[in-house]
């Protein structure tokens, strides 16, 4: 059944100045897919297509001002998790959601930047994988960040994925979709794991160098479209083929030099902008 009204969604997530990964671009694919989106900035980041040049912690306190001044007053229908940076943080968030009794918690373990950069302290990976995880409807880690989960190596072959998937779901969220991207291959397969079922959502691999930020869209997307559908498989794959749309069609954007990011809004703004006229 439809969601019968524009769902409210929050991020709660570290800053992209550049616009292409963090809240900034959570932000864009929530509007983009037809919510209306919030934010909590848990990290100032000073990053670019290039790297990350600087990170300046959000107190946790004032993490939790924020997402009280956000639940005093809103509905909230879906929420996304991104960058903590910290275990205070990751602590506080977990506070907050459960005292606000959040249900539709998509969890993307931000670990490190397409660049390299570490983006969660050492001292928060405990407190992600024992605290987050458990109460997230579904958590979307890719193969690097599984391992640091799991405490193991990375995943290099799909039966590895097959496994890790399986031990991520034992960690207590409700569902697993483990991001295959780092594989090789003329595809790119996911894997989504309900404990029951595993799922493999398959897509063109799409050769470009623009893939700023693709962890943070889907997550995002997933959370926008969880409200409007029957299930969390119906939103997964509404969701992959949006990224996979939004990173074929990046070629249309000119930013930056380095990874650059995918087009959020590949299917509102037309191919060839060749006059833009000023609003009546």
């Amino acid at each position: 059944m439809p969601f019968p009204r524009i769902p409210n969604v929050l991020t709660i997530a570290g800053t992209d100045p550049t616009g292409g990964a963090g809240i900034q671009a959570d932000l864009k694919t929530f509007s983009a897919l037809g919510a209306y989106g919030m934010s909590v900035v848990t990290a100032l980041v000073a990053q670019n297509t290039r790297g990350v040049d600087s990170v300046h912690p959000v107190p946790a306190d004032f993490v939790a001002a924020q997402i009280d001044s956000v639940f005093s007053d809103v509905r909230v229908d879906a929420l996304k998790v991104g960058m903590v940076h910290t275990a205070d943080v990751a602590a506080v968030i977990v506070d907050r959601l459960q005292r606000y009794e959040v249900a539709d918690i998509v969890l993307d373990p931000v670990m490190v930047a397409k660049s390299g950069d570490r983006l969660l302290d050492e001292t928060a990976i405990e407190t992600v994988r024992d605290r987050l995880l458990p109460i997230a409807k579904i958590v979307t880690p890719n193969l690097p960040e599984a391992g640091v989960l799991l405490g193991r190596g990375t995943p290099q072959t799909f039966d590895d994925i097959r496994d890790a998937v399986r031990a991520l779901h034992q960690l207590g969220p409700s569902y697993v979709l483990l991001k295959g991207g780092h594989l090789k291959g003329s595809s790119s397969s996911d894997l989504l794991f309900d404990g029951k079922d595993l799922i493999e959502l398959k897509a063109d691999r799409i050769e470009t160098k623009n893939t700023h930020g693709t962890g943070c869209t889907l997550s995002a997307a997933i959370a926008a479209l969880l409200p409007g559908q029957s299930s969390v498989e119906d939103a997964v794959k509404q969701a992959k083929r949006y990224i996979t749309d939004a990173i074929r069609k990046s070629g249309q954007l000119d930013v930056g030099h380095g990874h650059g990011p995918v087009h959020h809004f590949h299917a509102l703004w037309p191919d060839h902008i060749q006059e833009r006229a000023p609003y009546d």
